[in-house]
């Protein structure tokens, strides 16, 4: 039965990254096209939806290492989101989420998911889903916003953080590796 949660928690995690890419690849192709407005809107979710997994981490992994890390993702999703916010104000520019946006719903439904999971099989799901969460923003980053941004400033802010959202995929998939063995 463990197993199965894990996954079935792996699994939505997959499908919900997928689901973020497809609708934000959606939305660019759709008749509205994105602007930095929008675009400033998704990036601020983004993070505030890291800092709210990473908090739920803190509070609910079993593994100190898998707490320190929901620690670091709070801590450094925080920071970015507040610089996005303090460049987004600078540019004048008013985050506006996209009329159709999904992405909260989605966040809504990973965070139900993770919460009906304990122990190690709350490690476990949180883990993939922070390798599928953040895999699934850096590819929405490079091929649907980055391309659509209009601002330089905004495009340079946005291209300098996608080595630490990798890192943090990565740091996700080592400590799956050492704690699970997959």
């Amino acid at each position: 039965m463990r197993r199965t949660t894990v996954l079935m928690a792996s699994g939505v995690a997959a499908l919900g990254a997928a689901v973020l890419v497809s609708r934000v690849e959606a939305r660019a192709a759709g008749a509205a096209p994105l602007d930095d407005a929008t675009i400033v809107a998704i990036f601020d979710a983004a993070n505030t939806f890291d800092i709210e997994t990473g908090s739920l981490a803190v509070a609910r992994a079993q593994n100190k290492e898998v707490r320190d890390y929901g620690k670091m993702l709070v801590d450094v999703h925080t920071a970015v989101r507040q610089k996005g916010r303090d460049l987004a104000a600078k540019l004048g520019v008013t985050p506006t989420p996209p009329k159709d946006f999904q992405m909260s719903a989605d966040h809504a439904a990973a965070v139900k998911r993770l919460q009906s999971v304990q122990g190690a099989s709350f490690d476990r799901a949180f883990l993939e889903h922070e390798q599928a969460y953040h895999a699934a923003v850096l590819a929405a980053v490079k091929t649907t916003l980055l391309p659509a941004i209009e601002n330089q400033e905004l495009k340079d802010f946005v291209t300098s953080l996608a080595p630490a959202f990798e890192a943090h995929r990565l740091a996700a998939e080592n400590y799956e590796k050492r704690l699970f063995g997959k």
